[in-house]
């Protein structure tokens, strides 16, 4: 044999017994054990009877692989290029849907961890990127699947049961300082939903059972997270936004419906738990000043997790109600990171009503008979989905 490749493999048979293996002749290269992410920590804590969440404390980003198997269930966590930890080995980490954890190193590269359940449950998981006082965390959340989530059955049960008005509050974009998007015949975006705006809340207050509250009537700026406290200091149910699109070519057309994206929902829980001091009472009652970061993550997880549902539902049947008096952009309910829709606690929807700097869409917006059919059309899409609401 070639002593220079004889050497070689020597060399690299030292390295693969100190668990630093390199590959040879074309096989894969492993990271050296040094160089692995490691995980530092294991939490679990139990949010809800039916609701477990498991974070993984990491000494650094790493991709994973989530998968479930049954006869027993378990939920399987593969941490790609992790190495083992002993933060695994205690056994204090029960809760009434999880019976306990154990690890195995798989393929020399990966960390397998295996989640043993007591009963089925349909999980999903995300990783957080470091902040003041955490480092990178990967957080797995398991629902008991024969269950509902709570917050979804409070709400519902709620409105089931409520014997008072419905109240809607209606926001009516821009205004004052702000004129929004211009038409180019010179139509402003802030007058032509606030006109919608009072139209709508017209229609909703001649209706037995429902009452509605502008968070602006008059041609005035109002911060964004004004707009929803103002909903809120009125305890709203439902949050609407109105708005009126824009875009550099004249020809873009149609009505679009939006709801919180999950990343406009992640960072405003940050945020809420960077000030859960002033942040009481934002989820159905239940207080965060009193709770630590994990619970207080927890628990705004799940109320959110619950209202973009319900957002998702209003805003579907809102923009089918519209789609038969204008012409619709999105024919389903997008999802953005809107300041104004980020209520934890309240199903939030932002309508972009039409683009004004479409010349026809324009004149449109400025007909009072056709803000009339919006706003008719808007009122339709609330009832329906109040109505389910209070039969689901």
């Amino acid at each position: 044999m070639n002593p220079l490749l004889l050497a070689r493999r020597k060399f690299l048979k030292k390295l693969a017994g100190a668990s630093a293996a390199l590959a040879f002749l074309g096989g894969s290269t492993p990271l050296l054990a040094a160089r692995r992410k490691a995980l530092t920590g294991v939490r679990v804590s139990q949010a809800a009877e039916d609701h477990t969440r498991v974070v993984f404390d990491l000494s650094g980003p790493l991709e994973h692989k989530l998968f479930t198997l049954e006869n027993p269930p378990r939920v399987v966590v593969d941490l790609i290029g992790a190495r083992k930890s002993t933060a695994l080995s205690s056994d204090d980490k029960r809760t009434n849907l999880l019976k306990g954890i154990r690890s195995a190193v798989r393929n020399d590269q990966d960390l397998r961890i295996v989640l043993d359940l007591d009963t089925r449950v349909r999980p999903r998981s995300f990783l957080l990127q470091p902040d003041s006082q955490s480092g990178y965390r990967l957080v797995v959340d398991m629902y008991q699947t024969r269950l509902s989530p709570t917050p979804i059955k409070t709400r519902r049960e709620q409105m089931r049961k409520k014997a008072q008005q419905i109240v809607i509050a209606i926001d009516p974009g821009h205004g004052g300082k702000d004129p929004g998007a211009l038409g180019h015949n010179g139509t402003r975006e802030k007058d032509v939903v606030l006109a919608l705006g009072r139209k709508l809340k017209k229609q909703i207050d001649a209706t037995p059972g429902f009452r509605a509250v502008l968070t602006r009537d008059s041609d005035r700026f109002l911060p964004l997270r004004k707009r929803v406290a103002t909903a809120r200091k009125a305890r709203a149910d439902l949050f609407v936004s109105l708005h009126a699109d824009s875009y550099k070519s004249p020809r873009v057309r149609g009505a679009s419906v939006y709801a919180l994206s999950l990343n406009g929902a992640s960072s405003e829980a940050a945020r809420l738990i960077a000030h859960k001091e002033n942040a009481s009472d934002l989820i159905g009652g239940i207080s965060l000043d009193d709770k630590d970061d994990l619970i207080a993550s927890v628990l705004l997880d799940l109320s959110q997790t619950a209202t973009i549902q319900d957002s998702l539902e209003l805003g579907q049947k809102v923009l089918k109600k519209i789609g038969k008096v204008s012409k619709l952009n999105k024919k389903t309910v997008q999802q953005a990171g809107f300041a104004v829709l980020k209520a934890p606690d309240m199903p939030s929807i932002l309508i972009e009503t039409a683009f004004i700097s479409n010349p026809k869409e324009e004149r449109r917006l400025k007909s009072s008979k056709h803000q009339h059919k919006l706003a008719k059309a808007i009122f339709a899409g609330i009832k329906e989905h109040v109505k389910k609401q209070r039969i689901a």
